[in-house]
């Protein structure tokens, strides 16, 4: 069950972002603020539990991959982020990277 706690928080992880990028447009201000703050805090709430039972180091990791990868993609689809060879490889490393972690665990 922990590992889907994380795999939650990682998803969640994308939601601040996201708000914080909506909040910027001032029809979204109060929405974006509070997308943000609620992600967070349940994104929050979620490592808390999957770090009953995976090695603090390694949620922490696989956290921010799956909400650095997330958001990156989003930010590409939805808002025109620059997206190139080299941005994807990067992404590309972070996704493998986070594939080890939870092999080797």
């Amino acid at each position: 069950m922990s590992w889907f706690y994380l795999l939650l928080a990682g998803f969640l992880e994308m939601g601040w972002p996201l708000g914080f990028k909506l909040s910027q447009q001032p029809a979204y201000r109060t929405t974006g603020i509070v997308l943000a703050i609620v992600a967070l805090a349940l994104s929050g709430y979620l490592l808390w539990l999957a770090q009953r039972e995976i090695p603090m180091g390694t949620a922490y990791a696989v956290w921010t991959g799956i909400g650095g990868a997330g958001t990156f993609l989003i930010g590409v689809v939805f808002f025109g982020d620059a997206a190139s060879m080299a941005r994807f490889s990067g992404v590309a490393m972070i996704v493998a990277g986070v594939i080890t972690l939870k092999m080797a665990h």
